[in-house]
C-alpha cells in the first residue's frame, strides 16, 4: 500500500509543478479528492464540496501562488501510517521555492497531514491537516 500512496504524491506533486508552469489539470486535482473534504489549519475547521466551485477554485489557487514567486513544490519526505484496511494518515514535508520580489530565491519546508481512503483501487484526500500558510508568506515577504 505504501508504494501506491508513493505514486499518489508524486503524481500529486507533478500536477503542482506543471500548475506553477500554466498547465494547470483541474479534473486530475479534483480527482485526488473525495466528495467532501475537510480542511484543518490555525483559521479553523472548513469543509468543502467536490464540486464545479471547487474545480474553479483549483487555477485560481495556483494563479495566487504563481503570483507571489512560487515556482516549485517538492516532496522532501512521507511519514505513512495505517489507520485500518481502507485509511492511511500520511504527513508530507514539502519544500516550496518561490522567488522573491528582489530576484533572490527562498525556500520554506512545511508539513501537510493528509488522510486517505482507499476504495476501487483509487486514493482520495478526505481531509487534510495544515500550518499558518498566511502567517508564514508574510514573515517572508510573500504577501503583505
Amino acid at each position: 500500500m505504501e508504494a501506491s500512496i508513493y505514486e499518489f504524491f508524486a503524481a500529486y506533486e507533478k500536477r503542482f509543478n506543471d500548475a506553477l508552469k500554466g498547465e494547470t489539470d483541474v479534473e486530475g486535482t479534483a480527482a485526488a479528492f473525495a466528495p467532501f473534504f475537510v480542511e484543518a489549519s490555525p483559521a479553523g475547521i472548513h469543509g468543502g464540496s467536490n464540486d464545479q466551485e471547487f474545480r474553479k477554485k483549483i487555477p485560481q489557487g495556483m494563479d495566487f501562488y504563481r503570483q507571489i514567486g512560487t515556482y516549485s513544490m517538492e516532496i522532501l519526505s512521507q511519514d505513512v501510517t495505517e489507520l485500518d484496511d481502507l485509511h492511511y494518515m500520511v504527513k508530507v514535508h514539502w519544500k516550496a521555492a518561490y522567488k522573491n520580489k528582489d530576484n533572490t530565491d527562498l525556500a520554506i519546508e512545511f508539513d501537510v497531514i493528509y488522510f486517505l481512503q482507499t476504495r476501487d483501487d483509487e486514493w482520495k484526500v478526505f481531509a487534510y491537516i495544515t500550518g499558518d500558510e498566511d502567517k508564514v508568506m508574510r514573515e517572508h515577504g510573500l504577501i503583505q
